[in-house]
């Protein structure tokens, strides 16, 4: 006779529940110098950052290793993160010499003096309004805005109306009309614009070495698009997109392509910037 079902219950994997479950030593511990622990405590870094940090510590120290093979599959089990969320925090922790790398072996760094932490760094609960706050700098320091109103037709005749004033002899010249000076065109040292960006994007995009003629032509065709035509304008905009832009753009992607000071000479790229469509929403 086959047994009754009364219940859905009874199809159900009757899960261990650990009641008072307490945490012993003789189940392992992660060995770790105090000193090198309470740094880590100490740092000033965003939520994520600081649970790949712990999760390698409990890969390498909890058991007795300084450095392993820890693939991002793992962090994430542990950190309960997005693996491609660790996969970006972990790249943050190495470039700010918080872990170091040998091959494919990580662990975190012991000379603490080493360590590269930005000051006032971003928490967990600020990122968020990162990508509205970058949008709202980019806009007024890199791009233009556009004019209110054009030329119509309208427009063009009441200034000419307005402006058919007689000179008076103050404006008059050896009896002839003083000609408005010539603005003289703006000259770029390419050069210094090429160790601008080789310095605002650091180690995270490749550099730039040669000032070609169309990198010549495209570099003061963009310069001319940005609000501030100079260099401290270029270097706004570089740092713009560095700050905005997410991890596919560093080579975090299937085909390990990256931005570089091509991609960033594109009228399409700035106006993403000013757009911040290459902002990472993800906290």
């Amino acid at each position: 006779m086959a047994a009754t079902v009364t219940s859905l219950d009874d199809y159900r994997v009757k899960n261990e529940v650990r009641e008072n479950a307490v945490a012993e030593i003789e189940d392992g511990y992660t060995r770790i110098a105090n000193e090198l622990y309470e740094a880590l405590i100490g740092a000033d870094l965003t939520r994520n950052q600081a649970k790949v940090a712990h999760a390698v510590c409990r890969k390498t120290y909890g058991f007795q290793k300084k450095m392993d093979r820890i693939s991002d599959s793992q962090l994430a089990e542990i950190t309960k993160l997005p693996r491609q969320k660790v996969n970006k925090a972990k790249n943050e922790l190495i470039s700010m010499n918080i872990l170091i790398k040998s091959g494919n072996k990580i662990g975190l760094n012991k000379i603490i003096s080493e360590w590269k932490i930005q000051e006032c760094h971003q928490n967990s609960d600020n990122l968020r309004n990162v990508t509205k706050t970058v949008t709202k700098i980019v806009t007024k320091s890199v791009t233009a805005l556009s004019p209110k109103q054009g030329h119509t037709k309208e427009t063009i005749t009441k200034e000419n109306k307005y402006n058919n004033t007689p000179l008076t002899p103050h404006e008059v010249k050896g009896g002839e009309l003083a000609k408005p000076e010539k603005r003289k065109p703006q000259t770029l040292n390419y050069n210094d614009y090429l160790v601008a960006y080789n310095e605002e994007v650091g180690d995270r995009l490749p550099h730039a070495v040669e000032a070609n003629a169309k990198r010549k032509t495209r570099l003061k065709k963009i310069v001319g698009l940005l609000a501030n035509s100079n260099l401290e304008g270029w270097r706004a905009y570089v740092r713009a997109f560095v700050g905005m832009a997410k991890p596919f753009y560093f080579g975090e992607n299937n085909t390990g392509w990256t931005a570089d000071i091509d991609y960033l000479l594109r009228e399409t790229t700035v106006t993403g910037v000013r757009e911040g469509k290459f902002a990472d929403r993800g906290c």
